[in-house]
């Protein structure tokens, strides 16, 4: 990044403006200038869209191959975003923009099947570098609801909304002419339509076995050579997923009361085992009380333990305001993991694709509705793995954004160095399990960085070099304050509805790594960076008061002129800043003035990387909180920074920790500077002019009061 010399500007400047000036002189005003040949035209440039950053929008589906190694999920609006190792992604799109509603991997072929919420089926090819459709299917009477893809098979089995099956052939993608119709699955063990297809799985021991799910509470059991129904499984209440055991004579139903029902595949009269994994028993042998759907269920066998059973959901209706939850029973024990967010889907992660073997769970990788969850099930506890996707981007939202390119060299290995201190416990000790897909080749030479605020007050620094996004150093400014306690302090951030902590503005200085951050309770941070850890007695406070209305700013007749704005220590020349405000006042009538919004608190440590060392807040003016701050800039070289918002603008010297101007808006549209001083004879005695901005907009001298140091009077 190139270094500019701010006295070459100012006299660049200068320079313009007398050529200017001579221009006018040598064109008068009815000559015309010669026009500019512009040589750039529009086709020379092109927008393109070259990496998408951040979680997915409104998730909807998941999908994983055991083999590649690579995750593909799908969104409401529908976005296919593919996850491999670390810093592998890629971004697609469906041209109708209709919902995901599954996905299917062709397992280890490098191919992804699509179903959207149109009722059309996409097969997607993988295995070139920008993913491509191959083959679409449109189905036109019927809504597709579910689909399933065996291992190593070419059918694609598609259940749709009426109840009925169609096969499609893979290769061709095209309709086989089977179809397993609804009347002829259940033919009499129901009187009733059995409602649309749920679910639809093959025996892992016989592929010519197909089990099929309806939502009414139907199971059955078809065999594709004999196009007939070996048995039907009939439960009262609806089905939401089917999981089979890996030997093929069980399998697990969810059901929308809560229950979890294991049926022998050669006794369809009734469940061998039905639990009620957060139901409540009770007494006498009565059937528990019915608590929240289960969602979905997987059966997951292990050779040396006893088997998984993975479940979203089934939690009790008297658990009003508890978070979603993934249960997860092994054996005797049952873990209950509380998400953040709405579970959209699961899947569980297993060594082998092969669904005739031990399953061997290792780790179930969760879809929420704002983040991506993978739990660890091989250590005690389930922790959960720590995601290397720059998916937390808006894990708090993005408030305001900076991008920086051709960055010093040493910048980013410095930024990496601190971050890497910070400490992050409770994750899983093993590597990311997720590890498909090879690394591109970026076409970027040079250092990168992008910064970004967020409403929590954190701000998080990025390498942005290769096409993926990589977390760097996370500094949260909220540290720096008190958090109020009591309803009384709340009044202090009047001002904004929202966190009052929320960045802003962001200004920083790749060469000397100086930042600056403006926030909406109307402060400004000054950090410093470096590598070793700092005790400091107190962090360094200014206190500003921007001035708007002529009656703040001017005096009453035979009153002498309110100095300045001054930081906080009184009227030494250059005081020693506090690490709190100076005492609340108030004025006559009882109202707020002189306060900050935010309350300084002492921090005696200060981790190695950015560290405190100025905080500035404006205060409250006759009972009005201050505005917010509208712009910002940090000149390392002078050490100055200047921020402003609708009521004025303020330069402080961060190094001097004083104010060094300050004016209000109607100042800065005088037509003088209010801040210049007249060659006068000191012998001469200086007639006191009226006091007001008519002296500035009439062009008379303006007092010596005014052009004193800010730093030699006390806040008014």
């Amino acid at each position: 990044m190139r270094k500019f010399n701010i006295r070459k500007v100012l006299d660049g400047l200068t320079a313009g403006s007398s050529s200017a000036s001579q221009q006018q002189q040598q064109h008068p005003s009815g000559s015309r200038e010669p026009e500019i040949q512009e040589t750039l035209q529009s086709e020379h440039f092109q927008l393109c869209k070259t990496v998408r950053h951040g979680f997915p929008y409104q998730p909807s589906a998941l999908a994983f191959d055991p083999v590649q190694k690579i995750l593909a999920v799908g969104t409401q609006t529908g976005a296919l975003r593919l996850f491999g190792r670390p810093g592998v992604e890629c971004y697609c799109q469906h041209d109708s923009g209709a919902a995901v509603i599954q996905l299917q991997f062709l397992i280890n072929e490098g191919a992804l099947v699509s179903a959207l919420a149109d009722d059309t089926l996409h097969l997607w090819n993988l295995r070139q570098k920008r993913p491509a459709i191959l083959h679409s299917l449109k189905f036109c009477r019927e809504r597709v609801t579910f689909c399933h893809l065996p291992f190593q098979s070419k059918w694609l089995y598609v259940g749709t909304e009426r109840g009925n099956i169609h096969i499609v052939n893979v290769e061709s993608f095209a309709l086989s002419g089977y179809v397993i119709m609804w009347n002829k699955a259940i033919e009499l063990s129901s009187k009733s339509h059995p409602g649309p297809v749920v679910h639809i799985s093959d025996n892992p021991m016989d592929e010519g076995k197909l089990l099929i799910g309806f939502e009414s509470g139907t199971v059955v059991l078809w065999d594709l050579k004999s196009k007939k129904a070996d048995y039907r499984y009939t439960y009262d209440e609806a089905i939401h997923s089917v999981a089979w055991h890996h030997e093929g004579k069980q399998f697990i139903c969810s059901h929308s009361d809560g229950t979890l029902t294991i049926w022998n595949v050669r006794s369809p009269t009734k469940p061998v085992q039905t639990i009620t994994p957060h139901g409540k028993q009770l007494k006498d042998g009565k059937k528990p009380e019915p608590c929240k759907p289960i969602l979905k269920v997987e059966f997951k066998t292990t050779r040396s333990g006893e088997p998984f059973i993975i479940l979203s959901g089934g939690l009790s209706y008297d658990t009003v305001g508890r978070r979603p939850c993934l249960t997860v029973m092994h054996g005797k024990s049952t873990a209950v993991l509380e998400m953040d967010y709405s579970i959209v889907d699961f899947l569980t992660l297993c060594e082998t694709p092969y669904p005739n073997d031990f399953q061997e769970p290792y780790a179930v990788v969760v879809l929420l509705e704002k983040d991506l969850v993978l739990i660890d099930l091989a250590q005690s506890g389930y922790p959960i793995f720590e995601n290397p996707y720059p998916l937390s981007i808006h894990e708090s939202p993005v408030t305001c954004c900076e991008y920086f390119a051709d960055c010093p060299v040493d910048l980013i290995p410095a930024l990496y160095s601190v971050g890497a201190r910070q400490k992050r416990q409770g994750y899983s000790k093993k590597e990311w399990p997720i590890n498909g897909g090879n690394w591109g080749l970026g076409a970027q030479s040079y250092p990168e960085i992008i910064i970004t605020g967020h409403a929590d007050g954190s701000v998080k620094f990025w390498d942005a070099s290769a096409i993926t996004l990589q977390v760097l150093y996370k500094l949260k400014t909220s540290k720096v304050f008190e958090k109020s306690r009591n309803k009384e302090d709340r009044p202090n951030t009047d001002i904004v509805d929202e966190d009052p902590y929320a960045i802003q503005i962001i200004s920083w200085c790749p060469e000397s790594r100086m930042l600056c951050v403006a926030g909406v309770s109307a402060h400004v941070l000054i950090y410093r960076f470096s590598k070793q850890e700092v005790i400091t007695e107190v962090i360094p406070m200014l206190e500003v008061r921007l001035l708007y209305e002529i009656n703040d700013i001017e005096s009453p007749e035979g009153e002498q002129p309110p100095p300045l704005p001054t930081p906080v220590g009184g009227a030494n020349p250059q005081p020693i800043p506090q690490s709190h405000p100076s005492t609340s006042s108030s004025s006559s009538d009882g109202l707020r003035d002189n306060v900050p919004c935010l309350k300084v608190k002492n921090s005696p440590k200060q981790s190695p990387g950015y560290q405190t060392e100025l905080v500035i807040q404006l205060v409250w003016v006759g009972g009005e909180p201050p505005q917010q701050i509208t712009s910002l800039a940090v000149n390392s070289s002078y050490g100055l920074v200047v921020f402003g918002n609708c009521n004025g603008i303020a330069m402080v010297d961060y190094l001097q920790k004083a104010v060094l101007l300050n004016l209000g808006t109607i100042e800065l549209y005088g037509s003088n500077d209010p801040y210049r001083r007249e060659p006068r004879s000191p012998r001469k005695s200086r007639q006191p002019s009226g006091a007001g901005l008519c002296d500035i907009s009439e062009g008379t001298v303006v007092p010596e009061d005014r052009c004193k140091s800010p730093t030699s009077g006390n806040l008014i």
